[in-house]
């Protein structure tokens, strides 16, 4: 061997000699500190929290949910930091040795005052493991002055179950009406909803966000809710001295519509933590047009008004609420037919016989609906964890109902229902600074519903009153990117009813009860990834008008005959979603399955019921086992710092599992794409959209329909967004086209297809303006 060669081997020797004397571990770092900073008080996610490590000198900012890394730590002993304006400071000591570090970390409001900090705290979170998504802001914004059905199609896998272009409800993986619950500012609205023609009660106005949970949680709201929960919820009142009022005009060339609305909030300088707000809306439409022609009778008038009271403090927080709807709707006049010979022509013609000018007139058929909404929420923090809630709701709902009638008869409603409802939630809350937090509660609710004499017509429904009583608890582990929830819930329901029929009383007294459970869990797998899933059990006893229908349908111009025998909906859906997400790129992919036992539908029996009124079809609520499955896409990219694009779509199935079948209105293939072009200036900015909406024909058609489901269609639209910084003021104006080709379509989920086209092109000019 070369003396060279010896030397160098010896100093490789040497070296690992020397490197062998340090510990391993002292080379390894690969460690990392990752957490979730919220609210201590009601477990919020707490965006722009500041965390920093002085061994180190280096930090991280949480994102929009919360979450941190700070990655490449060697091991050894750190000094965390966390710091967010107008909360208490924590300080922790943290040894890396065998593996990474996660936490959930809970902020202490400071009892300290700062001036020009306003610190709010008593929103309730909605924490959830399922999948949710929300529309707030600018697309918020941008959906002003359509119907909560029509705003909430923005959101991937929801569509609507609609009667013409005025009424829509929303479906929520392939389910609606009574299996929807929907909140207005946190009470769980009530009205008729198990007619098709019935749509929610509630001005979009009213609401700062909307968010949409797409999960069974029957545990967390009731029974109800088994299909999802709609959550539209307006801004936190202020605690301090200020004002802000936020004005909305706008105009549609199609049915010549005005909508206006006003919001004005203000905080008192005498009482700190008083806030106030009021708002009011007005919307006047006529006669909708279809690409070639009018749609008869087809105009809308709303008048709405909310105001909010609230007071809180440290310990206490109380809130009363009010909100009036009242809208009339007319109904396409060809769809009343009233005749079997008139109806087939109609269906055969595919376009209403009635030749039709524009009008704002309103005549029969139409319907009235009157909605009153009062509410006292308050809350008592009994220690810095736990917080004992009161919420009571009254709701009058009066809704009215007009058919095509002879004489005095046709002044006067074939329908007249008024729904008194009580709803009473006690519940406590409590969060800790360790990983568990959670609530547990009572819920009761009381309805009468009674039909108003003097109609001339035979109750489609009898007179009813229903007590629910509800016991549930729920509680959370977090820790770090990890959250485990998990609930429980009994409900207990006794429905009673009377009606007189050929002059002799019917009543029946029945009871239902059941447990639901859930199971969810969230984990952010990495900086950009994140994954959760939950399974879910929910029910859902029959309403009234499925067990006791028996006659004339006016809103539906059908007999629906109801089965007093029906049992309850019991269902199991697991829904799982997995994000990802970047500076430039979001994507979310939600898949799901829901079994459902004793699945309650509508079934037409192929019969005719002949009266002095006309020739009408014959339908029987009917139960089957059903599976319903899908998927839901959504995500966004940013290709330059002025392009961006979007995409939506859903895929759902539902089979009726005894039969081998398909159930009718089940909504059919879509995809919603669109790209953006954006412009930013001093004080202002413009924004450019063009979209596309592809929705495919149903293949997936029951057994017996009235009419083929329709072609697919392609739908473009366009929207342009100015908005402009006027010192403290904002002015924002739209200029919206949908259906720019003026495109002759039907959708199959509007039960009008079978009589006329949906609407044609409809230009829309929207101006806000925030002072």
């Amino acid at each position: 061997m070369k003396k060279q060669d010896i030397s160098a081997l010896l100093f490789t020797i040497g070296l690992f000699l020397v490197l062998s004397a340090f510990p391993a571990h002292a080379q390894n770092c690969n460690f990392s500190i990752r957490g979730k900073v919220i609210h201590l008080e009601n477990n919020q996610s707490i965006p722009g929290a500041y965390i920093w490590i002085e061994e180190v000198k280096n930090g991280a900012i949480t994102d929009d949910d919360g979450n941190f890394i700070i990655r490449d730590l060697c091991a050894g002993t750190y000094t965390l930091k966390i710091q967010f304006l107008g909360h208490k400071e924590i300080i922790e000591t943290i040894t890396l040795e065998k593996g990474s570090f996660n936490k959930t970390y809970r902020l202490e409001e400071d009892s300290m005052e700062l001036e020009g900090v306003e610190i709010h705290g008593h929103q309730d979170a909605i924490q959830t493991t399922t999948a949710i998504q929300a529309l707030y802001g600018e697309e918020l914004l941008e959906s002003r002055g359509e119907n909560l059905g029509e705003s909430l199609k923005r959101v991937a896998g929801v569509t609507t179950f609609s009667t013409g272009n005025s009424i829509a409800k929303p479906v929520i993986h392939g389910l609606h009406s009574n299996r929807i619950m929907i909140l207005n500012n946190g009470i769980r609205l009530e009205g008729q909803q198990w007619g098709a023609e019935h749509a929610p009660e509630i001005d979009p106005f009213l609401a700062d966000e909307i968010t949409v949970i797409k999960g069974a949680e029957t545990v967390r709201f009731g029974p109800e809710a088994m299909g999802g929960v709609i959550l539209v919820s307006p801004s936190d009142l202020p605690t301090k001295k200020e004002h802000k009022t936020d004005l909305h005009l706008l105009g549609a060339s199609n049915g010549r519509m005005g909508n206006i609305s006003l919001t004005h909030t203000g905080g008192s300088e005498k009482i700190k933590g008083l806030g106030y707000r009021i708002q009011g809306s007005a919307k006047r439409g006529g006669t909708i047009q279809s690409p070639n022609y009018y749609q008869s009778n087809t105009g809308i008038s709303e008048l709405n008004f909310s105001g909010t009271l609230g007071y809180s403090n440290k310990k206490l927080g109380t809130e009363l609420y009010y909100s009036y709807f009242n809208s009339e709707l007319g109904i396409l006049r060809d769809a009343h037919t009233g005749n079997l010979s008139d109806l087939q022509s109609i269906i055969e013609n595919g376009r209403p016989f009635t030749e039709t000018d524009f009008t704002y007139d309103i005549d029969n058929p139409k319907q009235k609906v009157i909605h009153h909404l009062a509410k006292f929420k308050s809350h008592y923090h009994l220690n810095s964890n736990w917080k004992a809630n009161l919420q009571y709701g009254f709701q009058l709902n009066e809704r009215q109902e007009y058919d095509r009638r002879r004489g005095e008869l046709n002044t006067r409603p074939s329908l007249d229902l008024q729904l008194y409802t009580n709803t009473l939630d006690l519940f406590v809350d409590h969060t800790h600074p360790n990983a568990f937090s959670g609530t547990w509660g009572l819920n009761i609710i009381q309805q009468a519903n009674t039909n108003v004499p003097g109609t001339g017509v035979t109750p489609l429904i009898p007179n009813y009153d229903m007590v629910n009583l509800g016991i549930y608890g729920m509680e959370k582990f977090s820790k770090g990117p990890l959250e485990i929830e998990g609930g429980i819930r009994y409900d207990f329901r006794n429905v009673k009813t009377a009606r007189f029929i050929n002059r002799e009383l019917e009543s029946a007294d029945l009871n239902y009860q059941n447990f639901t459970a859930f199971l969810g869990a969230y984990y952010q797998l990495s900086k950009t990834i994140t994954l959760s899933s939950n399974l879910g059990s929910a029910w859902r006893p029959p309403n009234v008008n499925e067990l006791f229908s028996q006659g004339l349908h006016h809103g539906a111009a059908a007999v629906e005959i109801g089965d007093q025998n029906l049992e309850s909906e019991k269902s199991l859906k697991w829904v799982n979603s997995l994000e990802y997400s970047t500076n430039k790129t979001v994507l979310e992919l939600t898949g799901y399955v829901n079994s459902i036992g004793n699945y309650i539908y509508l079934n037409p029996t192929g019969e005719n019921f002949v009266s002095l009124r006309g020739t009408f079809n014959v339908y029987e609520y009917l139960q089957a086992n059903a599976l319903f499955y899908g998927i839901d896409l959504s995500g966004s990219h940013e290709f330059t710092g002025k392009l961006s694009g979007y995409l939506k779509g859903s895929i759902i199935r539902a089979r009726n599992t005894e039969t081998d079948s398909f159930f009718p209105f089940i909504p059919s293939d879509r995809m919603d794409w669109g790209m953006a072009y954006r412009l930013n200036g001093t004080g202002k900015t413009h924004k450019f959209t063009l979209s596309n909406l592809l929705v495919a024909r149903q293949q997936r058609e029951p057994d017996f329909d009235l009419a083929p489901a329709p072609p697919a269609y392609a739908l473009f639209n366009f929207a342009y967004l100015q908005q402009l910084q006027l010192g403290e003021n904002k002015l924002n104006v739209g200029l919206q086209v949908q259906n720019i080709f003026n495109t002759s379509y039907k959708e199959y989920m509007n039960r009008f297809r079978y009589f006329t086209d949906d609407i044609g092109r409809n230009i829309l000019l929207k101006i806000n303006y925030q002072f």
